[in-house]
């Protein structure tokens, strides 16, 4: 764009064609400006601004503002994305978070020509409510906090300077003006109330025959919509096909040919075709549609973001009058037999479920675009797939993000913890509609969530219903969250426990919810927290909420090792995986003694932790472990004298650790992923474990090393691709680290440090354990030996220079320089996200399967009980929502399944009633002979029993005694909301055996 503005009479001509303005127009032109002017009729038509530029910002109501002659003079000059309450980000409870009216004021100017033809405004979202104001007239009106919209503005603009006013309002308990009905997913309990316009805002020039943009809300158009079908994945093709929504109004038909040419991310062009002409009569909205056969195709997958632009031109007497340029991929997906499919591939889920503000220290969720890639990027390095998004639609900055780093999402629409009925549904069925078609283009979308709870039948069938009717050929499965024996959804899962499945796939939508901070080690790093302090949450123990961080990663192994054990390729019934609460640390509600969420695998300011380290280990595969790896949790810079357990995360079959050179054994293995060596005498130097094959050979090895005294200070930058933008919303996150002598970073250290800005960036700071927890302080420790802080560009470039500063160690300086951002009247001439690479790390989709079957799964031909013998199916009738419970009486409390044909059996898989809190003492035979006698283990669902090989056909299970609950040590706490820990137990007698769901398993020759 900034190359059209070297010729302003290019220029002038490029947008008078762009408006359909071209043919009849009278210009006097020299004869080299006409060769110009047919040279851009072959140029895109539509043109596309940032609007992000040159807001004023007031926080209050201000009476008039609406008026453009109202004087702004003395408001905050702003760059959006902005909230207007981004100080209290992390520094505030979300509960405490400031609400209330804030107005943003602009003035810009349109290029000559421009008010002839269509002018929109493009609105990411806002926060909760906003009325839009152009030249002092209303124009709209958004109210549900969540979605983008858009307003049609071409009738109130003027060829002279233009002045928009927004009024926001962020109230929690804002209500829908017209039926007063406040929106179920404004809670102050999940994603933080960032107010005002925290997300960007685009305008879009057009002339009068347009294809028309994916904002259903104020303007109810649908856009464009492009797909493939009929895939042949080895021989990278398929059929692409565009489809688009177009508007004419100009005063005449026009005959149009509707042009797709599709180009890859090295520029070339692989494909154009084109529709035959269609006339669209003058006032008509038409689809226009177009497809071809497409060779030689790189597949969107996990980790492999490859992205095409597929430009939809409209032609009418061979001259192009508008072009659409939509960033897509392709990949084939399928959701059946309990399984996710991407690419022909099986895929277990692992991942997060993130909150989806997303957000970060002092700016809450208005990052620039590089930013979310880092961080979205981030779980993808983690060895994450999935991307959970929570209650609420993303935004599309994140969406897009995604779409570059190859991380699958769960787009919800908007919801709290229930299904509603009502205006509220209503409310909810619109948000998804609108949902769906603004981001339907975007590959990452694999799963549509209609409700973070379990909704009905009948509510299911319209989610899905909105699905095939904007969204047909997508490839994404409709569910929620539950819905285990639903016939209409085609996912779900629930939220702390696995579930399994022979027909839909089922994935856990949240696990693993225990907190700590990243600042604690372990009982044996200063400061010396011990595992679990804390005070009480709601008059409950909340020791799980304050863990360190070897505790919280453990249990992050522990908890994934269900999942992972009946993963695909153990049968006929599997599980296709679950998402960890949460990616980054949220300021969000929280159970632990701060006063945010720190259930992160990194902190706020994404530094890992330790468990983002142990899930690269053990999610490292499609399905089984791909890639082994092995990982020491922790550090190794004690005190003398100190005797610590030591606990290594891989996925080899055996780990040996060395200190010095010298072996000190074989970890015992538990869960899998877990080796522990207990009682190591802590010396300096170098601790390394190896892992190792069953049959001796090596297969991964990693070293931690004593660091010396801190020395010195270390500053180091992470900023956009294409430099550090100086347009007032751009960040650079710096890390600060104290190293020693030799530039090793010392793991406890806890210096604070000093920083001191020069130059045109605007302060916004870190975040640390304290008072206020340092938002915005300009001192501020480092915990572990780093820490990072957030500077924003201003609007003029230049040099900028930080300096670190810690008592009795070398000070660090750094020197970054911001580029100029060329704005013409309040118009951005480039999107902050236009030059953003995607990440292709992982590679295309193997074409090798994902998982090796371990074992046969035998099939039940019939049953029969002691007692309840009409209910006796329920017990193997895949549906987790049924159970069979004997009677209480002694001897009548057992079950026997009659197998279709002999086996030899080798295990037996049961989900029993009270999984978590209860177990049982049973006892197994086949064809009368014993084969197990035991009390069954605690677990997050399922629990697998080794049988003793005996060949036979008819296996009976007995209960042997009273089940016991004494045991809390696996009792899930959650002190929110105790019904969603009911595992049954309640309600089945001790003296009863209750069987959810019995398999048997046959190994494999």
């Amino acid at each position: 764009m900034p190359a059209l503005r070297s010729s302003p009479l290019l220029f002038q001509s490029l947008l008078l064609l762009a408006l359909g303005l071209g043919a009849g127009l009278s210009v006097p032109l020299q004869t080299a400006q006409a060769a110009q002017t047919t040279e851009a009729v072959a140029a895109p038509a539509r043109i596309t601004y940032d609007f992000n530029p040159g807001w004023k910002l007031f926080i209050g109501d201000a009476s008039g503002a609406a008026n453009p002659a109202f004087d702004d003079a003395s408001w905050k000059a702003v760059t959006l994305p902005r909230a207007w309450n981004e100080d209290e980000a992390f520094k505030k409870d979300i509960v405490d978070l400031s609400t209330g009216i804030a107005w943003y004021r602009k003035r810009f100017s349109l290029p000559a020509g421009a008010v002839s033809g269509k002018v929109f405004l493009e609105f990411e979202g806002v926060r909760q409510a906003a009325e839009v104001f152009v030249n002092g007239k209303s124009v709209a009106l958004h109210e549900n906090g969540v979605m983008a919209f858009g307003v049609d503005i071409s009738a109130v603009v003027t060829a002279g300077e233009n002045t928009i006013a927004v009024r926001t309002d962020n109230a929690w308990e804002y209500r829908e003006k017209a039926t007063n009905q406040r929106y179920q997913w404004s809670s102050n309990n999940f994603n933080a109330n960032y107010g005002g316009i925290p997300k960007n805002i685009r305008l879009h020039l057009s002339g009068r025959l347009y294809q028309t943009l994916p904002l259903y809300s104020n303007l109810g158009t649908t856009g464009t919509y492009v797909y493939a079908q009929d895939f042949d994945v080895p021989g990278k093709a398929a059929t692409i096909t565009a489809e688009s929504q177009v508007r004419n109004e100009t005063t005449a038909a026009s005959n149009v040919v509707y042009e797709v040419a599709i180009t890859d991310l090295d520029g070339k062009k692989v494909a154009t075709f084109s529709s035959p002409a269609q006339t669209i009569a003058a006032g008509q909205t038409a689809i226009v549609k177009a497809n071809a056969r497409v060779s030689k195709l790189n597949f969107w997958s996990w980790g492999y973001g490859y992205l095409y632009d597929v430009s939809t031109t409209l032609k009418v007497n061979g001259r192009a009058v508008d072009t659409v340029h939509t960033r897509t991929g392709f990949r084939k997906t399928e959701f059946a037999n309990g399984m996710i499919k991407l690419n022909d591939r099986v895929l277990q889920m692992h991942g997060y479920a993130q909150r989806t503000s997303n957000e970060w220290p002092a700016v809450g969720m208005s990052v620039p675009p590089w930013l979310s890639d880092y961080s979205n990027r981030l779980m993808v390095e983690s060895n994450g797939n999935l991307v959970r998004w929570m209650h609420v639609t993303p935004w599309k900055q994140d969406v897009e993000s995604a779409d570059r780093v190859g991380l699958i999402q769960a787009m919800p629409a908007g919801d709290s913890e229930a299904d509603v009925e009502g205006r509220r549904w209503e409310q909810r069925v619109l948000l998804m509609r609108d949902a769906v078609i603004y981001n339907r283009n975007n590959p990452s979308i694999l799963f549509y969530e209609s409700g973070n709870k379990g909704v009905s039948e009948a509510h299911m069938r319209e989610m899905k219903a909105i699905r095939d009717q904007y969204d047909p050929y997508g490839g994404r499965a409709a569910g929620s969250r539950e819905m285990l024996n639903s016939q209409v959804a085609e996912y779900g899962g629930e939220m702390l426990y696995i579930n399994k499945s022979a027909r839909l796939p089922f994935w856990a939508m949240e696990y693993s919810r225990d907190e700590g901070l990243r600042k604690y080690w372990d009982n044996y790093t200063a400061p010396y927290h011990k595992d679990g302090d804390g005070p009480l949450h709601k008059g409950q123990d909340a020791s799980i909420y304050n863990r360190n961080q070897d505790s919280h990663a453990i249990e992050d192994v522990q908890r994934w090792y269900d999942y992972w054990r009946e993963r695909p390729g153990t049968g006929k019934r599997v599980s296709s995986g679950g998402v960890n609460i949460v990616f980054s640390d949220t300021n969000t509600h929280h159970r632990g003694a701060e006063n945010y969420r720190r259930s992160g695998e990194v902190d706020a300011m994404r530094i890992p932790k330790d468990g983002f380290y142990a899930h690269q280990v053990i999610w490292d595969g499609w399905v089984d472990v791909e890639q082994p790896r092995i990982h020491i949790i922790g550090h190794w810079n004690y005190t003398p004298a100190t005797t610590k357990p030591i606990t290594v995360v891989s996925s080899a079959d055996v780990v040996e650790l060395f200190l010095n050179g010298k072996s000190l054994g074989k970890g015992e293995q538990s869960a899998r992923f877990l080796f522990s060596f207990k009682d190591v005498n802590w010396q300096a130097g170098e601790l390394r474990a190896v892992g190792y094959a069953a049959d001796g050979k090596k297969l991964c090895e990693t070293v931690l090393k004593t660091a010396g005294e801190p020395a010195a200070l270390r500053l180091s930058v992470k900023s956009a691709p294409g430099g550090w933008r100086a347009d007032g919303a751009d960040l650079a996150l710096v890390e600060v680290e104290v190293v020693d002598a030799n530039g090793l970073r010392n793991p406890v250290a806890l210096n604070l440090v000093d920083f001191k800005l020069d130059g045109p960036a605007e302060w916004r700071g870190g975040i640390a354990q304290g008072e206020n927890n340092y938002i915005l302080s300009p001192s501020l420790p480092v915990e572990g030996g780093v820490n990072r802080v957030l500077l924003r560009s201003t609007t003029r470039a230049g040099k900028i220079r930080l300096t670190a500063t810690a008592a009795g160690l070398k000070s660090a300086s750094l020197d970054i320089t911001s580029t100029p951002v060329k704005v013409d009247a309040g118009l951005g001439l480039q999107l902050a996200s236009a030059q953003l690479p995607s990440y292709l790390g992982r590679g295309p989709t193997p074409a090798t399967a994902s998982f090796k079957p371990s074992r046969l799964a035998m099939d039940i031909a019939k049953v029969t009980a002691g007692s309840n013998v009409d209910a006796a199916a329920r017990s193997y009738d895949d549906d987790e929502t049924t159970a069979w419970h004997s009677s209480s009486v002694p001897g009548e409390a057992w079950i026997a399944y009659e197998l279709a044909r002999p086996a030899t059996l080798t295990e037996a898989v049961f989900k029993f009633t009270g999984w978590r809190e209860r177990s049982y003492p049973i006892r197994i035979s086949v064809d009368g002979k014993l084969v197990y006698e035991g009390l069954t283990p605690k677990s997050l669902g399922y629990v697998s029993l080794p049988l003793k090989p005996v060949q036979g056909r008819v296996v009976k299970v007995e209960l042997t005694g009273m089940a016991s609950d004494s045991d809390r040590a696996f009792a899930m706490q959650e002190v929110a909301n105790q019904n969603n820990t009911d595992t049954g137990a309640k309600v089945v007698a001790k003296a009863a055996l209750s069987i959810i769901e019995a398999e048997f398993y046959e190994a494999l020759r």
